[in-house]
């Protein structure tokens, strides 16, 4: 996803000279390097410095500009948090938090740098709009609407060459859920890059005759309540496939939604289940070692169907 932002904030820049690039030394490579090569004056990197590097990026929307702020997303929901509610969102300043590697996306580096409470953290701060891209295709499009959106915005990526499920002339549903797959039997909602998880779990189950309507989430805040309150009519059960801890993420906003509809939903939410993740290795593996792999997804999805 990473690249796709990459494209699409450079020819964003081409056209807004008020666009700036903010970076806590994200590294060498990839959009730093691209873009201090086109656009020098209006690229900074503060160090690892993610608290100072927020502020400043207040002070740069208050002073008319347009910061695109871009780092390790834990580091940058977490470290900075005070930060981010006081000075960007209290002030509702039109800054762009983007935080990479979201879930278990940067595997090899264990718990510290995974991204795995980041929705319910920042979901409850005002004015703050949250978007969590499931593809490169769908991250690309996510960049343009961040711009176009007047007030904060925090986008969540994945950073592991994630399996493209959108066409070329896709458009991002503004603060809409996607209806990927249709089904009668189990409703799958996700959200960000563990979609193709939930769409492999999907193709297993219909192998096996059960019916699976899957539902990608990419805009987590506003949230499409309408979605989930129709579905709740046409499925048997809710499933919820979650990068991120089930407290606070998207089962727990999809359950106030039942809840303040007063819809009677049999939910269950696949996630991390109020700890920490836990091991070292490859993406498939440490998805595997905290319960996020196809064949736990699967097998809870039959368990739970009797």
């Amino acid at each position: 996803m990473q690249s796709s932002c990459i494209g699409s904030l450079m020819e964003l820049a081409d056209q807004d000279q008020n666009i700036l690039y903010l970076t806590a030394d994200s590294g060498e490579g990839g959009l730093d390097f691209m873009f201090r090569k086109n656009f020098p004056d209006r690229s900074f990197n503060f160090g690892i410095a993610e608290e100072n590097m927020v502020a400043a990026s207040a002070g740069l929307a208050a002073s008319g500009k347009i910061p695109f702020v871009y780092t390790a997303a834990p580091f940058l929901a977490y470290r900075s948090y005070e930060f981010i509610r006081n000075d960007i969102c209290l002030q509702n300043l039109p800054v762009k938090l983007i935080g990479t590697g979201s879930g278990l996306s940067v595997s090899s580096l264990g718990p510290t740098h995974h991204t795995t409470e980041d929705i319910s953290v920042l979901r409850s701060l005002p004015n703050l709009k949250i978007l969590s891209p499931a593809t490169p295709k769908q991250a690309y499009e996510c960049m343009k609407v961040a711009y176009r959106y007047s007030g904060p915005v925090y986008i969540r990526l994945g950073m592991n060459k994630e399996k493209e499920y959108f066409p070329d002339d896709y458009q991002f549903p503004i603060d809409k859920n996607e209806v990927l797959k249709d089904g009668e039997d189990v409703t799958i909602f996700t959200t960000g890059a563990i979609l193709e998880e939930a769409m492999n779990a999907a193709e297993l189950l219909e192998a096996e005759g059960t019916s699976v309507c899957v539902v990608n989430v990419p805009t987590i805040k506003p949230f499409d309540k309408e979605n989930v309150i129709e579905l709740a009519g046409k499925t048997k059960l809710f499933f919820v496939v979650e990068e991120h801890n089930i407290l606070g993420g998207l089962g727990s906003i999809i359950s106030d939604v039942l809840v303040d509809a007063g819809c009677l939903k049999k939910t269950v939410k696949v996630g991390l289940k109020d700890c920490f993740s836990v091991g070292y290795g490859t993406l498939p593996q440490i998805r595997k070692e905290n319960g996020l792999d196809v064949e736990t997804i699967t097998s809870r999805i039959k368990e739970a169907l009797g």
